[in-house]
């Protein structure tokens, strides 16, 4: 009997231990100057995230890529994103769309992303997709659903993972909520072209909690940042709860960065990290504080 008792205890440790790892809070990372790295990994962060153009861009020489691939290797944080994938003046959506000069660009990025460590790319890229006016808008959808399965067939080759970003209609005419930015994804069907949710251009377009939940799997990384001046989260104290709660409702295990402005990094960087961690395991493990 004794021992029909502790088989069943040790079951029940074991079911409970693995609840608790199915509820672990997405690890939180910050897009910032890699100048921030020991800021970052002072006050909590795992992960940072740069751009393109600074750390992988073809415009860099061999050399200053080196220089950039020695110093991710050093950082504190793992330098797990680049964002700013496409440069303004190279369209990507639209009727100048050079689909040959697009995924030759993007292939180099690769190549530098993957000898680099880094495995995903954000492609927000609000300039390089905006529309001209009156442009139709359908036709533009469907020729970029075809160029993100190319653009998704090259970051396969190299490993990496593009995370199409929805971006607000202040910064961009084109795919401006999260449903838009889900469709193309689910359009594409490429396991390496897959969703950014960013729930600050979520809040700034008025997109429900609901839209994370409809968009399900696609989403592979999230953004945050307070809607009222982009801030860090804690500033004004934004409640991100019910956008957390839909994440969970999908079993959303992948990081979540923060992008937004900072005024006074040593005090809002920490107490960023301080705050989202207290919404996200109340979220996530139901723990009040």
């Amino acid at each position: 009997m004794r021992a029909l008792f502790y088989v069943l205890l040790l079951s029940f440790c074991a079911l409970q231990g693995f609840r608790a790892e199915a509820q672990e809070i997405p690890k939180l990372g910050m897009m910032a100057s890699l100048d921030k790295d020991s800021l970052l990994y002072a006050s909590g962060f795992e992960m940072q995230g740069e751009s393109v153009g600074r750390m992988l861009g073809p415009a860099l020489t061999e050399a200053e890529f080196q220089t950039n691939v020695q110093r991710i290797k050093d950082a504190k944080t793992k330098v797990y994103v680049c964002n700013v994938f496409f440069p303004s003046d190279l369209k990507i959506a639209g009727p100048e769309v050079d689909e040959k000069k697009v995924l030759a660009y993007a292939d180099q990025v690769f190549q530098r992303a993957k000898k680099a460590g880094v495995p995903v790319i954000v492609l927000g890229s609000g300039g390089a997709r905006k529309l001209p006016e009156n442009y139709d808008y359908q036709k533009a959808t469907k020729d970029f659903t075809q160029l993100a399965r190319k653009i998704g067939q090259a970051a396969q080759k190299h490993g990496i993972t593009v995370a199409l970003e929805n971006l607000n209609s202040t910064e961009t005419n084109f795919l401006t909520t999260l449903e838009e930015a889900a469709g193309v994804v689910k359009g594409a069907n490429h396991p390496n072209f897959r969703l950014n949710a960013d729930i600050y251009h979520m809040m700034k377009e008025n997109e429900p909690p609901q839209h994370i939940i409809d968009a399900g799997n696609v989403i592979v990384y999230v953004e945050i940042a307070e809607e009222e001046n982009r801030t860090l989260p804690g500033v004004v104290g934004e409640d991100f709860r019910p956008y957390f709660q839909a994440l969970k409702s999908i079993g959303y295990s992948g990081p979540m960065f923060i992008e937004g402005r900072v005024n006074n990094p040593e005090e809002e960087i920490p107490n960023a990290h301080k705050f989202l961690t207290q919404q996200l395991q109340e979220v996530y493990q139901g723990n009040k504080q």
